[in-house]
């Protein structure tokens, strides 16, 4: 469905192209790299802001602005890669580890160059044990070949890069508490400022990017800054790799163009839902993201028009919920990912997190009343922006937008549930609900 050729995901399934020999075969660790070690850093980042390419693990900030903000000077700089994909229906960085290693490999030399980098991390999730095993065996063969350690291609560029395995930590895909977990500490936020470009990595300049920004950058170079700028929509240039999932017929990963139809990628790419089935609500950027109905179908899928209809394209990852489900045990399970993964650090999201689980579980249960959804979604605006991360944002964005856009089948879940429990509409009047309250206590 989309006019543009897969850049990213070109030939992702030949066989061996996780190996060197078939990497470097198709272009792999040539003049592209050659070329961009060749180039100043101020040039190479300046490039990276000509193509516009803005981060795709979710917060979407201009990859080269953010290498723009790393000092100047002879201390040790460090890239990290957080390869940490742990949103819920976020798996296209998992399948990149997997067949093209070498691609973020080589991104991320050249991006320790733009940043002044002279060490490089890859954190990758605990889980994506087949993927740290590819990863570390296409290391060794980089460094065999020269492309990692002293005087890379006699450019004088020198680079360590190792893989380390996190321990199964939502929290860690944050990037300060990526951080921490790197330094062998308990994985927590940390509050900013210092950001991480000033003091990040044992409190040096750190440089951190997602595996599908650093695995583009390669792909900019050979291209051009101003030629990749060409493909997507304005202010969301390039293509990008999604993940979908849900009631489809045909989830996967697919690369797309930006600026694409959304209806295109759901319906065209994905299949849709079952037949006899409709779409009720989909997670535009991950289960972190701002609910959109089958109204918003038709919207173009970029970072400024999700924007702008109240969701954000975030990772990339599109949860389709068909008209099969209950809105309210959606919400229930959401909040309940949320609740668990909370480090506890900060107040806002450690008693927010817990308390909009115990308020969903009353009104799945029965004992809510309709005031309570007025203050759950009071709770969820006093969650956004007063939290150490955006891990209660994460929750409190998609509730809130889960009671908003469906209040009325959240009214209907709680009339049925007390009917079924017996309890009147005025609980003074229903002597049992002290009972049941207790049990559920």
């Amino acid at each position: 469905m989309s006019t543009q050729q897969p850049l990213i995901f070109q030939d992702i399934d030949e066989p061996g192209l996780h190996t060197l020999e078939v990497y470097k075969r198709r272009g792999g660790y040539g003049d592209r790299l050659r070329k961009a070690l060749q180039l100043p850093p101020e040039a190479l980042v300046e490039e990276l802001k000509a193509s516009g390419l803005r981060g795709r693990g979710g917060a979407g900030f201009s990859m080269g602005m953010k290498a723009s903000f790393m000092p100047k000077g002879t201390m040790d700089k460090y890239l990290v890669c957080n390869a940490d994909e742990s949103e819920p229906g976020t798996f296209k960085d998992r399948e990149l580890m997997q067949k093209i290693p070498h691609l973020l490999i080589e991104g991320m030399i050249i991006a320790a160059h733009a940043a002044g980098a002279n060490r490089a991390f890859i954190f990758i999730r605990g889980e994506y044990v087949q993927q740290a095993d590819i990863l570390d065996a296409a290391l060794v063969e980089a460094y065999e070949a020269g492309f990692l350690g002293e005087n890379i291609l006699g450019t004088g560029h020198t680079l360590s890069l190792a893989v380390h395995r996190g321990a199964g930590a939502y929290i860690c895909g944050e990037e300060t508490g990526l951080l921490d977990s790197l330094e062998g500490k308990r994985g927590n936020p940390r509050l900013k400022p210092p950001f991480p470009a000033n003091q990040g990595l044992y409190q040096g300049p750190t440089l951190i990017n997602n595996v599908e920004t650093l695995a583009t950058v390669p792909l900019i170079v050979e291209m051009g800054g101003a030629e990749y700028a060409k493909i997507g929509a304005e202010g969301s240039t390039g293509t990008k790799l999604i993940s979908i999932s849900g009631n489809v017929k045909r989830p996967g990963n697919y690369e797309i163009e930006l600026g694409m139809s959304s209806r295109d990628i759901i319906y065209g790419l994905a299949g849709g839902p079952d037949d006899g089935r409709e779409v009720k609500f989909w997670f535009p950027g991950g289960s972190s993201s701002p609910v959109l109905t089958a109204d918003d179908l038709d919207l173009a899928y970029d970072f400024n028009t999700l924007a702008k209809a109240g969701s954000m394209l975030g990772s990339g990852a599109i949860i389709v919920v068909d008209d099969s489900n209950s809105v309210v045990d959606v919400c229930l399970w959401l909040a309940e990912f949320y609740r668990h993964e909370s480090c506890g650090k900060c107040t806002p999201c450690r008693e927010g997190t817990n308390w909009t689980v115990k308020m969903l579980e009353r009104i799945q249960s029965g004992l809510a009343t309709p005031m309570d959804l007025d203050i759950m979604a009071s709770v969820q605006e006093q969650i956004i922006g007063n939290c150490l991360c955006v891990l209660g944002d994460a929750m409190a964005m998609p509730v809130g937008s889960m009671v908003a856009k469906f209040r009325g089948e959240f009214e209907a879940h709680i009339e049925a549930a007390r009917a079924k429990l017996g309890i009147a509409d005025d609980p003074a009047d229903a002597p049992e609900l002290a009972l049941i309250e207790g049990a559920f206590a």
